[in-house]
């Protein structure tokens, strides 16, 4: 039963306001409480009470990202409205979202479970850092020299020294982002599996690699020639040294989303991507 909705609402987004304030009203009709927390930064902290049955986001891909960082290990579930075009994550539009929400609320079964990343980084044998990501996690150059030298293992098991721009650790939700534009491929959403994909990399033989292994193992090696940044979800920034480890790990909650009605992922992914069904000499 729903009793308390949490709404958190981009606050760069010129409807935001209003289309909250919709909502609430909406949803005090059928005596369920609402509150409304606008974030205009992927910095800024979210404060989720305890008894939230669910969370609906207002804006783009990027608020959902951050509402999934905040409330995956809760387990409470998102539904994602989205203010402008359709995003790959936020598929239902602020028309749509009442039958969404009726649908979950009556039925329950309109829930897309995906998997999220931990990250952890490792610097003299302690922990300095760690961050849940829904996306990805991306070790690149902070620099002007762009190639970066690192070593990569999965379970323990070493693959080789990966050199080039940086290494991506996505999930199936974010193999339509920053992966699948660096030639990593297409996953269904729902499915556990982790994409290594190399960002431009030195030696034409490294490819992107799917894979169900849990731990994915990054070493910053010494002799870097620029200094290295790790960010999760593009929200999220840490300046890395040489020495560090990097360790990308499946997480053990997942994010929670209410799917639209009116569209499945393969629409979706056909529709972003302007397939057409026939090749065009």
């Amino acid at each position: 039963m729903i009793r308390n909705v949490l709404i958190i609402a981009n606050s760069s987004k010129s409807e935001s306001d209003r289309e909250a304030g919709l909502i609430v009203d909406y949803l005090e009709g059928k005596g369920i409480a609402a509150k409304i927390v606008s974030t205009g930064s992927s910095s800024d902290s979210v404060s989720v009470p305890m008894d939230t049955d669910l969370v609906i986001t207002l804006g783009g891909d990027g608020t959902v990202l951050y509402a999934a960082r905040a409330v995956h290990e809760m387990g409470i579930p998102i539904l994602p409205v989205n203010l402008g075009t359709f995003g790959y994550i936020t598929e239902i539009s602020k028309d749509e979202w009442v039958d969404a929400f009726e649908h979950y609320r009556s039925v329950g079964d309109n829930i897309s479970r995906r998997l999220m990343l931990r990250i952890t980084v490792i610097r003299g044998g302690r922990r300095v850092w760690h961050a849940s990501a829904l996306n990805e996690a991306v070790v690149t150059s902070s620099g002007i020299a762009k190639v970066v030298s690192l070593d990569l293992a999965l379970d323990n098991t070493p693959l080789g020294v990966f050199k080039g721009d940086g290494m991506i650790v996505a999930t199936p939700t974010g193999s339509t982002g920053y992966s699948l534009a660096a030639g990593g491929p297409i996953l269904d959403s729902d499915m556990s599996a982790v994409i290594i994909t190399p960002i431009c990399p030195f030696t034409l033989s490294n490819r992107p690699l799917v894979t169900s292994g849990r731990i994915v193992s990054l070493d910053v090696r010494g002799g870097q020639r620029t200094d290295l940044v790790l960010t999760a979800d593009g929200q999220l920034l840490f300046s890395l040294e040489e020495g560090d480890r990097i360790l990308v790990e499946k997480s053990r909650s997942r994010a929670l989303l209410v799917k639209s009605l009116e569209r499945s992922f393969t629409e979706i992914i056909r529709d972003k991507l302007h397939w057409s069904g026939a090749i065009h000499a």
